[in-house]
């Protein structure tokens, strides 16, 4: 029995929507275990609706669509539709991320994550950029202005010079920055010797106790304006 009921039955039904699963007539799914029984709702998901929702990319390039685009035409897609939020130089307007910059800055106490500094693969800014950006106005972007804004991206963080055009062709040749700065975690062996076996579960300090009051340190203010009021 699952601990979220409402969320099992939204799941439930995202599969019926999906048309996973099911027995039954054409069109028709059916639910149960395997039961064959015909609720007569949903059906399959068609071929363009599925592709709709494919559009994810690996790091090996497999899920790119066709298409290309050169730094000058990023220029003014990013210009036009990425500038406001993230900068003209990509160095952030406001509160919005910054996108280049950070060079050196991950192992610093104030690390600056950007395309340049921290992606390990191009995969990930040019998946991110086609699910969600621009910002209110996802997935409006042509594949060739996708590609573009992602190779102006890429200059912006030094990592291609101004005559580059970005396609599905060159893309895994493509090395970022970071690309060795990700590794599997290696806890199990790199902390083992921290390891408590037995760790304290339960009361394992003393309890807390008052040692002092802040008047009796002669730490409360003397302005008696400043004193909260006694009863």
């Amino acid at each position: 029995m699952s601990r979220f009921p409402n969320v099992a039955v939204l799941l439930a039904a995202g599969f019926l929507a999906l048309g996973v699963g099911g027995a039954g007539a054409p069109g028709a799914l059916a639910l149960g275990g395997g039961s064959g029984r015909d609720l007569g709702i949903g059906r399959a998901a068609s071929a363009e609706e599925i592709a709709g929702w494919d559009i994810d990319v690996r790091a090996d390039g497999q899920g790119l669509p066709e298409g290309k685009g050169s730094v000058a035409a990023g220029e003014a897609v990013y210009l036009a539709k990425c500038a406001a939020c993230h900068g003209e130089f990509g160095e952030s307007a406001g509160r919005w991320p910054q996108v280049a910059g950070g060079t050196g800055s991950l192992a610093s106490h104030a690390p600056v994550k950007t395309v340049g500094s921290y992606f390990a693969h191009l995969s990930t800014v040019f998946d991110y950029v086609r699910h969600a950006m621009p910002y209110g106005d996802a997935q409006s972007l042509s594949h060739d202005e996708l590609y573009a804004v992602v190779a102006y991206l890429l200059n912006l963080n030094d990592i291609v010079d101004a005559k580059f055009v970005l396609s599905r062709d060159n893309f895994t040749a493509v090395k970022m920055p970071n690309a060795t700065g990700f590794h599997d975690d290696d806890r199990e062996t790199a902390e083992r010797a921290f390891w408590n076996a037995s760790p304290c579960m339960r009361d394992c300090k003393p309890a807390a106790k008052v040692v002092a009051r802040a008047r009796a340190i002669d730490v409360t203010p003397e302005d008696a304006a400043a004193r909260p009021p006694t009863n």
